[in-house]
């Protein structure tokens, strides 16, 4: 059985890393590079950039940022937002990630993730939901931090991601967001009971139990943001209390 992940992520604006609250009241809280290396030391078991603004400015930023953290850190880097192209894919695995998070481009043209597939492998490619629950229980994907209403359904949009050759999402609830109110479980088991990829939980975490309950879901990895870098979590902790859970993890950073 594979470890439990736990995965950094790190929202690059402008090359400063910034953290809100369901997409909403950015704040910088530090340099991206030296945050990653730290995580590194910490145990993290992967770490993820995303550039929020996914300009063509801030792009560039998120690639520098990129090459500069591949050079001294050696835990697997995902880099996404604003990746639009095939070539856009090419220079964030050539800036030293190990995959590449398609984010709103691949909402807008879903082709894109059937290329970055086919030239890259499914293991180098992870579709990323933003999901917002509707009024009916369900929930809608949503795209541009949040604000573009696709009319998608998540469940739906998440097997067709699959199908075109997805080999991991990451499944991101909007309502919880910086909340630290714990992952939408309800919305993880969903997409897990959809499809057989891995699955990558994000949105909500504020406590080691929340990370697990995301575990015990079918989550194959869970995503810390806010509470890490505010000092709330440590990942030594999360992962003994994942220990104490029964759940397999990577004790050392890298290792398996």
């Amino acid at each position: 059985m594979p470890s439990a992940r736990l995965i950094v992520c790190l929202d690059v604006r402008d090359g400063r890393t910034v953290k809100g609250t369901q997409f909403e009241d950015l704040v910088e809280i530090g340099d991206p590079v030296a945050m990653a290396a730290a995580y590194e030391a910490d145990g993290a078991d992967e770490l993820v950039f995303l550039d929020i603004t996914a300009s063509t400015e801030g792009r560039s930023t998120v690639l520098d940022v990129a090459e500069r953290t591949a050079a001294s850190v050696f835990i697997p880097l995902v880099i996404g937002g604003g990746i639009r192209t095939l070539d856009d894919a090419r220079a964030a695995l050539n800036a030293g990630a190990d995959k590449v998070c398609l984010t709103s481009p691949a909402v807008e043209r879903p082709e894109l993730i059937g290329e970055v597939a086919a030239a890259f492998g499914a293991q180098c490619t992870v579709a990323n939901l933003d999901a917002a629950r509707t009024e009916s229980g369900s929930w809608e994907v949503r795209t541009r931090m949040a604000t573009g209403r696709t009319g998608l359904d998540v469940v739906d949009w998440a097997v067709e991601c699959v199908e075109r050759g997805a080999g991991e999402l990451l499944v991101t609830s909007v309502d919880r967001d910086g909340t630290r109110s714990g992952y939408d479980l309800e919305l993880l088991k969903a997409v897990r009971d959809a499809v057989s990829v891995p699955i990558i939980a994000s949105g909500g975490a504020g406590t080691a139990a929340h990370v697990i309950e995301a575990f015990e879901v079918g989550a194959d990895a869970a995503l810390l943001a806010g509470a890490l870098h505010d000092g709330t979590l440590r990942i030594d902790d999360v992962k003994s209390a994942m220990l104490d859970a029964g759940l397999r993890v990577r004790t050392t950073a890298g290792s398996s």
